[in-house]
Formats: structure tokens, sequence, C-alpha cells
């Protein structure tokens, strides 16, 4: 059952408002940003397992805001709801998502895919379900999907760094910054596929009947094997 319904997607009015408004007072600083709000609302609504608005909101928005009057609330709510909605819809229409960014500073025009990035994999925690752990033996071609993600948040390279290996130099740095910043959008629906398929189909097979080889038929019955199919994170269905 999908936990989301047709909506109107938010005018640039509606979303400077919603952007407005996780800046406010009401929130002490604990909202998240517009860029971020994005980022784990894909995650959400691409997870394993449904996730619960009284799961996600909260990381949304923190613990108990302080609100001028009920007003506000719903306004902030109504907003919030209708921005899952519409990143839900995307995703299901097989559309890459047009990302919402910010500057890294004022006079800087470079983008922080940084933040999008983090506000993704902080959602890809809010689930019951652990995303690695759901993925079963596709695993690492999930781990591969994920991999721009932690590139653009610094992961990877503090990982190198605190392992004492040697990190790419600054141009080959900035190159892949900006091939992952770049491959993102496409990421973020390939993510999205990659649970769309192993949600039922897969998942079943796996507890109740033998095993699908990555080089055996593929179960939908397209004749491909599995791993050019429904196995393949780039080609799934």
């Amino acid at each position: 059952m999908e936990l989301f319904h047709n909506a109107n997607p938010l005018s640039d009015a509606e979303l400077d408002r919603l952007d407005d408004l996780l800046a406010s007072e009401a929130f002490r600083g604990e909202a998240m940003r517009l860029d971020e709000l994005q980022g784990l609302l894909c995650a959400v609504v691409s997870a394993p397992e449904p996730v619960m608005p009284s799961a996600w909101i909260p990381a949304a928005l923190g613990v108990e805001p302080a609100y001028e009057n009920e007003e506000q609330m719903r306004e902030v709510t109504g907003l919030l709801m209708r921005y899952y909605d519409e990143v839900a819809g995307t995703l299901r229409r097989g559309e890459e998502p047009d990302l919402v960014l910010f500057p890294v500073d004022a006079d800087a025009d470079e983008f922080d895919y940084a933040a999008w990035a983090d506000g993704y994999l902080y959602g890809t925690h809010l689930g019951e379900a652990d995303w690695l752990d759901a993925a079963g033996d596709y695993g690492e071609d999930l781990s591969d999907l994920l991999e721009d993600f932690f590139l653009l948040n610094g992961a990877i390279k503090e990982d190198v760094v605190k392992s004492g290996e040697t990190w790419m130099s600054a141009a080959a740095e900035r190159q892949a910054l900006a091939a992952a910043g770049e491959n993102l959008p496409a990421r973020v629906l390939a993510v999205y596929d990659f649970w769309q398929a192993l949600r039922v189909p897969v998942a079943t097979l796996r507890r109740e009947a033998p095993k699908i080889g990555r080089n055996d038929r593929c179960s939908c019955g397209s004749g491909r094997k599995f791993k050019q199919c429904c196995g393949d994170p780039k080609k799934l269905h």
C-alpha cells in the first residue's frame, strides 16, 4: 500500500514559504533545511519498508517544535506532507528528482551537495528495516549505488584518511565530486527502483523458495538472466 496520494506540487512560493518556516524560531534550529529535507524524503520514499510519518517528521523538524499557534502547525504539516507526496510521485513515475541545492556559501558558485547527501543518508536509518540487511544477497549492489552519496558527504574521504591510506589529488577529488553531483538524481531513482524490485518478488523468493542465482533465469518471466534483469540495479523494472 502506498503512503501517498496525488497532490498538486508545491509552487515556488510555497517552497520558499516552507524554507522560511523551517528556519523559524518555532524549531529552535533543529529543523532541516529544504535541501536536507528533500534528501531525507527521497530516502524515506525509497526505503525497503514503509517509513511512518511518526518516524520521519520528528527527524525533519526536531522534537516538540514551539509553534506560535495551531495555524502555524497546520501550515507546516500541510506543506510538509504535500512535499512528501510530490517526492513520492516523482519517483513512482520513474522521474529523476529536480534537486533543491543551496550554494556552499554566499560568495560561492559551488552547490552544497554534501548537505543534500547527508539528509538522504540520515533518511536511510529511519525505518525499522536495516538497508544492508534488507538487501541480503544484493548488498554489494546497494553499496555501489550509495557510493556517490558517501563520496559527496565526505564519509569515504574520512575513512580513507583515518586508515592512513592516500587520498586522491585535489584535482581528482574535484572531478569525482562533480561527477557524483551530476549523477545524483539518477542514483536517487536507481535506489528507488532497486528497492521496488526487491520489496516483494525477490524478498519473498528468498524466504520461501530456493535462492535465485545471479546467472539463473529471472523469475519475472523476461527470459533474461537475473543479474541482467531484476538483479541489475541499472536495469531494474
